[in-house]
């Protein structure tokens, strides 16, 4: 991933959908990985391991190497906004 946030997320998945709606009105500068595709397997893996075994989506990761579980895009932007 080359952008400072990551959102790891599913098609299907309403929160998600939300999430990354309220972004696209944003400056944060984001990339997606689809969770659900099995080349993303080690991501979902990754997902799971920082939400006690639970592939929790979306769950955000940011280049400082911390994340949020189902954040809202307040609190994405927030931490976008701190880490710039």
């Amino acid at each position: 991933m080359t952008s400072p946030v990551t959102v790891y997320a599913t098609s299907w998945c309403p929160y998600c959908r939300v999430l990354l709606a309220g972004l696209k009105r944003t400056d944060v500068d984001y990339d997606v990985v689809d969770v659900d595709d099995p080349k993303n397997a080690e991501f979902s893996d990754w997902v799971a391991s920082v939400n006690n075994g639970n592939r929790i989506v979306p769950t955000v990761r940011f280049s400082d190497g911390t994340h949020m579980t189902n954040p809202g895009v307040g609190a994405v932007v927030e931490k976008y906004n701190a880490m710039r």
